[in-house]
């Protein structure tokens, strides 16, 4: 790749992604086969005014070999160096920039019940790391780079140097660095989805109504004082910085226990290196009664099990069809790209920035509100071309939200 490029897109992370502010840490969270990349990370960051980088590698054949061979026990446990690692960080302010490009299929060999003791071990011991960032109190951005695993699962016809070479294209386009001005592009972005959370919010919906011909017959409760947001979110000091590079959704919580029908998935999830696929979905009062998938079932079944929060919805997203990642026809199996390409929902714990003030209100305040809780947040894709999504006010007026897999009034 020319090197012009990939410093416009490091660029465009640093500034518009993360904003780095004067004399910020910035912490990035790296696979080593994406070294190069994050070094040309680090040096912008240094350029436009960080006080220190920290990358935090991360080697997933070698977590496969640990998944494979070590002890039971070790996947309870969680190092105190690395819980020290995220908390202090996270304490003095630091941006966090995560860069995911995991292998799809890496970890299908892997006892899923290891895989989940030990996500669940982490995320207990750095609960306060991952309650800031889903509060906005620190900054924090999710991007994407090619490696060769990657490239070839989604381009199985091609070489390796083909395939990563035409999987960094569909990042670029779907970012818009590949855009004369990629930070003013973002800006007519964030302007776009602004109208879409505006008609969200302006209607205040009590119920969405799902329905499509894949099987999805569901109905959402929004909770009250719910909010939508998208494209840039703000930090308690007003900092602004996009979280997911793309982006092309708006999103808020549903009422935890207001979910209730049976939802079908539109593309696989790929889940730490397996994929699930073909899988619904079934809720009563909220929770998750029952579920299905042709592939995977034991990874799903895992994910649900984790923890009493993990059998709840915790975030209802809405994405159109016609859409530039949508209209790619590329099916990424990385769910950064996958979920903005599709309307989706996410099991698990709710952003507490979705309901007014939610970000100062108690753990307790907040389940009261009917915000669900829980050490697991994982996407999955519902969108289809032909859904339809009706809107119920609190005096009962319906309103088309979505027609064909679109905003109807938009």
């Amino acid at each position: 790749m020319k090197n012009e490029l990939l410093e416009k897109y490091a660029l465009l992370l640093v500034k518009t992604g993360i904003n780095i502010q004067k004399d910020q840490t910035l912490v990035i969270n790296s696979p080593i086969e994406c070294a190069p990349f994050a070094r040309i990370l680090s040096k912008i960051a240094y350029v436009e005014g960080a006080r220190e980088v920290v990358i935090n590698w991360r080697d997933e054949l070698s977590s496969k070999i640990k998944f494979m061979h070590a002890p039971e026990e070790v996947f309870e446990e969680y190092p105190d160096w690395q819980r020290d690692f995220y908390v202090s960080n996270v304490r003095k302010g630091a941006a966090f920039l995560n860069i995911s490009a995991s292998d799809p299929e890496l970890m299908k060999d892997v006892n899923p019940e290891r895989m989940a003791k030990s996500h669940k071990a982490a995320s207990n011991a750095i609960k306060e790391y991952r309650d800031r960032l889903m509060s906005n109190r620190n900054v924090w951005c999710v991007a994407s780079i090619p490696t060769i695993a990657w490239a070839k699962k989604v381009f199985p016809e091609l070489s390796e140097e083909v395939a990563v070479e035409k999987l960094w294209d569909s990042i670029f386009k779907t970012v818009r660095a590949d855009t004369i001005d990629p930070v003013a592009s973002w800006e007519t972005h964030k302007s776009n989805l602004k109208k879409s959370m505006d008609f969200l919010n302006g209607n205040n919906f009590k119920y969405l109504k799902y329905k499509n011909s894949l099987g999805t017959d569901l109905v959402i409760e929004l909770p009250e004082n719910h909010l939508w947001l998208g494209g840039s979110e703000y930090t308690p000091e007003g900092v602004e910085f996009i979280a997911n590079m793309p982006t092309e959704e708006v999103f808020t919580l549903p009422k935890k226990t207001g979910v209730n029908g049976v939802v079908v998935c539109s593309k696989p999830l790929n889940y730490n290196g397996n994929l699930i696929e073909k899988f619904s979905l079934t809720f009563k009062d909220g929770k998750i009664v029952d579920f299905k998938a042709e592939k995977g079932y034991d990874i799903l079944k895992s994910i649900i099990e984790t923890d009493e929060g993990s059998h709840y919805l915790g975030e209802v997203a809405l994405v159109p069809n016609d859409s530039p990642i949508s209209n790619s026809n590329i099916l990424f199996y990385n769910t950064l790209f996958d979920e903005n390409a599709s309307c989706h929902l996410a099991i698990g714990k709710a952003y507490p920035v979705c309901i007014k003030n939610g970000e100062n209100l108690s753990d307790e305040e907040l389940s009261k509100s009917g915000v669900n809780d829980s050490t697991v947040h994982e996407d999955f894709m519902v969108g289809t071309e032909d859904l339809q999504i009706m809107g119920i006010t609190a005096d009962g007026r319906e309103v088309s939200v979505f027609k064909n897999g679109n905003f109807a009034a938009l």
